[in-house]
């Protein structure tokens, strides 16, 4: 007669975002509202010029919607611009996930609704990607200058 004990798993979702080759990963779990981007505050992270554009799942869905919610973000590869994009857009989408998992689908479909009309690239990703460069030129589609003489 074995007792298996049971250990209880915290709400939680993962999702990721992607741009070019930045992969985010967000865990968003249940708690009081902390945003934190490879251990840092989402308030910190850098460039500043491109601090905006993280905070806009933030800015377009209100404080509160984030306050029931940890979200941390893991971030890997890419330049600096392909991350923010990435990082926003794994924030969006695990917003959206938590809330049809744990909340309502009401409630879902309204963030998703609010999110797609300002930037679809929020919760699809951009399939563009680098054209590898070809022989007979100096990039994927220049061609080297052809001489007659």
């Amino acid at each position: 007669a074995e007792t298996k004990t049971q250990i209880a798993k915290p709400d939680s979702v993962q999702c990721f975002g992607r741009k070019k080759t930045s992969v985010a990963v967000a865990y968003c779990k249940r708690g009081k509202g902390l945003i934190k981007v490879n251990g840092q505050p989402i308030e910190y992270v850098k460039p500043e010029g491109l601090r905006d554009k993280v905070l806009e799942p933030i800015f377009l869905l209100g404080y509160p919607r984030f306050k029931g919610v940890d979200i941390r973000v893991r971030v890997r590869g890419g330049g600096y611009t392909s991350q923010i994009y990435a990082i926003r857009q794994a924030i969006a989408k695990s917003l959206v996930a938590f809330n049809q998992k744990y909340v309502d689908e009401a409630t879902k479909t309204e963030i998703k609704d609010i999110l797609m009309s300002y930037d679809r690239t929020l919760l699809v990703a951009d399939p563009r990607r680098c054209e590898p460069k070809k022989f007979g030129g100096r990039s994927a589609r220049a061609r080297f200058q052809k001489s007659y003489r």
